[in-house]
């Protein structure tokens, strides 16, 4: 019983006081690493979704992380109970592409280096980190350099998706399928191709509007098109 009551009054006591100015210097330096990582999620990104939405995630992660160990760590009663509280916590966010999921392991990281006190290494890491983003960017446009846009068609007719990339073969050089959703009267499709000339991407838009009246065909430039 001695020992449980030790034991118990350690959880009690056992509290740092978290310096402010420490703190908030922590702070701002995680909302500015955030701001420059959402920065290269943007440019560097190669995901099909609203990257710019996207990244306006990251600055609320990591500063959110940060808080939490900042003050957990503070109380070994509290560290406890936080295995509790997250055990009833579900993430429900659709991710859809696995990159999405890496940029925010990254702004975690961030808030968890900073919460931890090792602002340094925090730094250093994320910026051999950027800097292998920026490099195997720069490698792989080298071998996309005929695949330049982003087709996404969306419709509530299950259309033959054969239909499709017949339509997209007959306007463009290559097409290469990278996501299929279909589900009992709805289909959301996207493809990477490359079109010669914006011409061409208006005629395949108008066959593909020709297969349904109510599909929505979103097309995203990766390296711009030629008007002529």
């Amino acid at each position: 019983m001695e020992d449980i009551s030790k034991f118990q009054e350690f959880l009690t006591v056992s509290s740092a006081e978290i310096p402010i100015l420490g703190f908030s210097l922590n702070l701002i330096s995680v909302a500015l690493l955030s701001t420059v990582l959402s920065v290269i999620y943007i440019k560097y990104g190669s995901s099909i979704s609203n990257r710019k939405s996207f990244s306006k995630n990251f600055i609320l992660i990591a500063m959110t992380t940060m808080l939490i160990i900042t003050i957990v760590k503070s109380s070994l009663a509290l560290s406890l109970g936080l295995v509790g509280a997250l055990s009833i916590v579900r993430f429900r966010g659709a991710i859809k592409e696995p990159e999405e999921l890496a940029y925010l392991f990254i702004s975690i990281s961030i808030g968890l280096g900073f919460g931890a006190n090792q602002g340094y290494i925090t730094f250093i890491s994320l910026f051999i980190i950027i800097l292998v983003i920026i490099l195997i960017k720069r490698f792989s446009e080298k071998d996309e350099d005929n695949s330049n846009l982003y087709v996404t068609i969306t419709s509530n007719k299950n259309i033959p998706i054969n239909s499709i990339i017949d339509i997209l073969n007959r306007h463009s050089s290559s097409v290469s399928l990278k996501r299929l959703d279909e589900g009992k009267g709805t289909l959301e499709v996207s493809f990477l191709l490359f079109v010669d000339n914006y011409k061409n991407l208006i005629k395949a838009k108008d066959s593909l509007m020709e297969l349904d009246e109510g599909i929505s065909v979103s097309f995203l430039d990766q390296h711009g098109l030629s008007y002529g």
